[in-house]
């Protein structure tokens, strides 16, 4: 059988799959064994408390969803108490996605997670809108994600993944600034921002009026940024975005991603989400694949053939 292993730095997983934020949870082990995969992300966790937003939060669109959750949240004090011995019983590592309102939010949640034995490593969610930059994504300015990535992986131990927003002109940019700030990661993509309007009804088939669309339909972009962001820095990158089969994630392995993220799929299959390790060190035979690491990044040059016909 191929060897699914892979090495983040910071940890070494069975098997390539990792589970997106925001879509598992512990209650997702009664239907799922998440031992299967390779580690799992938490949702999004703040120091206080969300409500999240207005319903409906999800809307059905051509090959992906759109979502406007909102990431409620029961803050810092329920999820290290109540939550997070919940978490240490589900056979994988466990890496928490941490989020904020302003760069104090993430530093207090970060140092309250320091309380917190058997955390694998911390997701920063730099996707979320910031108070002090007038509601802009803090992952949309580079400075901004070194200075904060910088200032949390001075107040943990634990290693630090910065999750990449598509939203940038340069996503490259971006992630060389996260590999100054010390990240030990990158995720790539977050959601892109969408719209779906009811005609007939003249209002949005959301609870607000935008969303972040995942899915199949982003899974071009997100390949595209996975490879930008590899090229740019020398730190392992979790692919996530529209993943659905084992040929999925062996084109983000290809992009140059050592792991990668499952999330929308789960939301119809989550059956699928488990048989998705077989199934890939199944295709990796196919195309005679001992390890990951002899497919990854090893994109060949298209003809020049090839190219004219592309143009």
């Amino acid at each position: 059988m191929p060897d699914l292993t892979v090495d983040l730095g910071f940890a070494r997983l069975r098997n390539p799959l990792i589970g997106a934020s925001g879509v598992f949870g512990v209650e997702t082990g009664r239907a799922l064994d998440l031992s299967c995969l390779g580690a799992v992300v938490t949702k999004t966790q703040f120091v206080g408390k969300r409500p999240g937003n207005p319903l409906p939060r999800i809307a059905e669109t051509p090959a992906g969803a759109l979502n406007s959750v909102g990431i409620p949240c029961l803050g810092a004090e329920h999820f290290i108490g109540t939550e997070w011995p919940l978490w240490r019983r589900v056979g994988c590592p466990v890496i928490v996605s941490v989020g904020g309102e302003t760069e104090g939010d993430y530093l207090e949640m970060v140092e309250r997670l320091e309380e917190v034995d058997g955390i694998a490593a911390l997701e920063l969610n730099v996707s979320c809108p910031n108070q002090e930059a007038g509601g802009m994504e803090l992952g949309a300015d580079p400075r901004s994600v070194e200075r904060l990535v910088r200032r949390v992986t001075g107040r943990t131990t634990r290693p630090v993944i910065a999750k990449l927003t598509p939203n940038v002109t340069s996503v490259g940019e971006v992630a060389r600034a996260a590999e100054a700030g010390g990240a030990a990661a990158l995720c790539a993509i977050n959601t892109v921002p969408g719209m779906s309007l009811d005609v007939r009804r003249r209002t949005s088939r959301l609870g607000s009026l935008r969303g972040g669309l995942s899915g199949p339909a982003i899974r071009p972009i997100a390949v595209r940024c996975v490879w930008e962001a590899a090229r740019a820095v020398r730190l392992p990158v979790i692919g996530t975005g529209g993943v659905e089969t084992a040929e999925d994630v062996l084109e983000f392995v290809l992009a140059g991603a050592t792991a990668v993220g499952v999330g929308t799929a789960a939301f119809y299959d989550l059956g699928a989400v488990g048989r998705l390790p077989q199934q890939v060190a199944r295709l990796m035979s196919e195309i005679g694949l001992e390890r990951l690491d002899q497919l990854r990044g090893h994109i060949e040059p298209p003809t020049e053939a090839a190219d004219a016909r592309a143009r």
